[in-house]
């Protein structure tokens, strides 16, 4: 799968590290910007059961 995605980059290898870089990023952001806050309130960690 990686080297699907880096043979679909285009450009020069400094270009894609570029780009790979900003795909992360963006994939960080996305995760703590939407996923992360979605799955707090289906778990919810406060309502503890174990005593």
């Amino acid at each position: 799968m990686y080297g699907a995605l880096w043979r679909i980059l285009p450009g020069p290898v400094w270009v894609r590290i570029i780009l790979l870089l900003f795909l992360i990023a963006a994939a960080v952001f996305a995760l703590f910007t939407w996923v992360f806050p979605w799955v707090d309130g289906i778990v919810n960690p406060i309502n503890v059961t174990v005593e």
